[in-house]
């Protein structure tokens, strides 16, 4: 595998691997590290060889491993059973988690910080504007205009998205 391909590789399977193992583990840094992990493995395997016949597959299943691994020495869970097998559907919607993430860092500074407020922190409208300095009006009006360019953002012939933090 050529430095070029895994570079491409990594940038399409990156931040869908880290919402797979943050559902996973539950813990961002070691979703991140985990996923890090598992591309410097995967490197140190295939950068001398081909690639394999399923790479997107043989990635979920590290991730899925190195999961396993963190939680047992975190003692987060008491059967290997409690972690589902990687399946069609987590792929899915580690894919459908990634892009709606693309699209909210995709979003203007202003509006992505107001929705983020309000939607991952729960923040009511009142306490956002008084925090920002705006009206109660604007923030409505920057929320309104966040979901509004998230529901153009994807593409409308998936299913319908879920947003982890609502």
């Amino acid at each position: 595998m050529t430095p070029h391909r895994f570079e491409i590789i990594f940038r399409q399977l990156h931040l869908p691997l880290c919402m797979y193992a943050l559902r996973l583990c539950d813990d961002t840094g070691a979703a991140d590290d985990i996923v890090q992990e598992a591309f410097l493995a995967a490197w140190q395997i295939y950068k001398d060889e081909g690639e394999p016949t399923d790479f997107k597959a043989y990635m979920y299943r590290c991730v899925r491993n190195g999961c396993i691994t963190y939680m047992s020495k975190n003692r987060k869970f008491d059967n290997i059973d409690e972690i589902p097998d990687v399946s069609e559907p987590e792929i899915d919607t580690s894919e459908r988690d990634a892009a709606v993430w693309r699209a909210i860092d995709r979003l203007p500074a202003k509006c992505r910080t107001i929705f983020l407020m309000s939607k991952r922190d729960g923040m009511p409208v009142h306490d956002i504007a008084e925090e920002l300095s705006l009206s109660e009006q604007t923030v409505k009006n920057q929320i309104s205009k966040a979901l509004h360019t998230l529901r153009t953002a994807l593409d409308p012939a998936r299913k319908p998205f879920f947003l982890p933090f609502l």
